[in-house]
């Protein structure tokens, strides 16, 4: 796995690095050398133009530029200011040397000229904003960046795109659009999510000392981003001596006379994930739209109110369903009331593994008055419990639904809220966004998030089937929860691509995910058994 730094925290390594006999000086001139190779390795580099800015991510501009030089590129550094002028001593000081070295800057050239000379560049290197970037690019970065993003050029961004804040992800009006990111030390959050996700490129982390991974984990890493190797020890292994209940049994109770179709996917889902044998359990008005899209499906009837919503009557017979299954899903499309409330109760009552989702969990924020961290007893049970809440859900239940996480750091201190607060290691909240956080008391588990093809209706009832299933599959074995979420997560991504694929990527609805939940299941799983035979 690769740690995940808050910008603050990465201050701190920085620190700790000078201490243990790295100096600041040393660093930069690390991180301009790494930027320059990763420029040489595009190939067919004559030409580089590296636009550098005023403060430290200049500076490594022009450490780079420098080497460039060396191995025989033509470099141009655009400047600001003329290099003698420069505020901070040490990119001064690295501007001068690059000046002797023979690199000859264009300072504040007009858009004309700027123009002109990126038109004629194989490779941009952006040094204007660093990571201490937030608000909005003022002059006369914001016309160079409308240069970069206008020019044929490959562009390449030393630690964040110009213009992204790599804590929050969020871009100004304003922001280069990499083909790829030189992160310095480690990865940070604002890079993997929300306008990073369009900005960064391919990222590469460059961690310029021997010491850098024991200090960056000594740091105290906000989440973890996952490789396919990490999930080796949560692939389920293969035998032939198996029916269908040893394969898990899955009970999904969901599904309203306004919402007849989410729980009907969760429960195709389930049983596309593997789950050997697969029951739904939805109000009496909707069993015959049931029965007809799940033939495999046994469908039961439950008591409903006028409403066409699950009734507290069906409580008893939700539960005895529960017992007899391997892992329950509550929630797809069953509205919140009274009634559903109360079945979402007595199956946290249960000491069966339990998934909760969609109005689930709205029904979970009204029984606790919108704030489940107060409430720990509520969901502090022996058995797993995986909460997956998108953001407003997430922030209905921690008390913000007038201002739910807006990033992927606040996603994360939303879920670590809940779980924190229940202490427990067999709760997971799965935090979902642009970026996915998998979130249980001892970590926060990134997988790779999916296309912008699942940002369809259904695709979080598809993903909560799926989830059921794996934990269904898996009952009585000991696993890392948050990391089997996460395995969940990067499964239903790869199914997302394959459906782009096959209908087009803004084509695609959530039963065509469903359809290639094996294939891309097949796929992964093949990835993390013989990861040579991926590359």
């Amino acid at each position: 796995m690769q740690p995940v730094l808050n910008i603050e925290d990465v201050k701190c390594v920085e620190v700790a690095l000078t201490r243990e006999g790295v100096s600041v000086s040393e660093l930069m001139h690390r991180a301009g050398c790494a930027a320059a190779q990763e420029v040489l390795e595009l190939g067919d580099v004559d030409n580089v133009v590296v636009l550098a800015g005023l403060g430290n991510n200049g500076g490594d501009g022009w450490v780079a530029a420098e080497a460039l030089h060396a191995h025989g590129a033509n470099v141009t550094v655009v400047t600001p200011v003329d290099p003698d002028e420069l505020a901070g001593d040490l990119a001064r000081q690295v501007a001068q040397s690059a000046v002797r070295a023979g690199i000859q800057p264009m300072v504040g050239p007009s858009r004309d000229e700027l123009e002109n000379l990126l038109a004629a560049a194989d490779v941009v290197l952006d040094c204007m904003l660093g990571t201490g970037f937030h608000g909005d690019v003022r002059s006369p970065f914001d016309i160079w960046i409308e240069c970069v993003n206008a020019c044929q050029a490959r562009v390449v961004s030393v630690d964040v795109p110009s213009g992204l804040s790599a804590q929050t992800g969020r871009a100004s009006a304003e922001c280069v659009v990499a083909d790829m990111t030189v992160t310095m030390l480690a990865l940070k959050p604002g890079l993997l999510a929300d306008d990073g996700r369009d900005v960064c490129g391919a990222i590469v982390v460059a961690p310029l000392a021997e010491q850098t991974e024991r200090l960056v984990i000594d740091a105290d890493p906000v989440a973890w981003r996952t490789d396919l190797i990490d999930y080796l020890d949560v692939v389920a292994p293969s035998s032939m001596a198996v029916d269908k209940y040893a394969r898990g049994s899955v009970l999904v109770v969901g599904g309203s006379r306004r919402y007849p179709g989410a729980a009907i996917m969760a429960a195709r889902a389930a049983a596309r994930m593997g789950a050997g044998y697969v029951t739904l359990a939805v109000p009496a008005s909707q069993a015959f739209v049931a029965q007809t899209h799940l033939l495999e499906t046994p469908v039961v009837p439950l008591p409903e109110d006028e409403d066409g919503t699950i009734s507290a009557d069906a409580r008893d017979v939700v539960v005895k369903l529960a017992e007899r299954s391997s892992a329950v899903l509550v929630g797809p499309g069953m509205r919140v009331t009274s009634g559903t409330s109360s079945i979402v109760s007595a199956l946290l009552e249960t000491d069966v593994p339990l998934v909760i989702d969609a109005d689930g969990l709205n029904c979970l924020a009204r029984i606790t008055d919108d704030s489940l961290p107060e409430f720990p007893e509520v969901t502090r049970r022996p058995s797993p419990l995986i909460l997956t809440p998108h953001r407003a859900e997430l922030g209905r239940l921690v008390g913000a639904a007038d201002n739910p996480p807006d990033s992927l750091v606040a996603q994360l201190e939303a879920a670590r809220k809940v779980v924190w607060s229940d202490g427990g290691s067999e709760l997971v909240v799965v935090a979902k966004g642009t970026a996915t956080g998998c979130v249980s008391v001892e970590r926060a588990v990134l997988p790779k998030p999916g296309p912008a093809a699942l940002a369809t209706a259904g695709s979080g009832d598809v993903l909560a089937g799926m989830m059921v299933s794996a934990l269904a599959q898996r009952k009585g074995e000991e696993r890392d929860l948050a990391l089997l979420a996460a395995y969940v997560c990067e499964i239903h991504g790869y199914a997302g691509s394959l459906a782009a694929e096959r209908v087009g990527a803004h084509a695609v609805v959530a039963t065509d995910v469903i359809d290639v939940i094996g294939l891309a299941q097949d796929a992964v799983e093949e990835h993390v058994m013989y990861p040579a035979s991926g590359e």
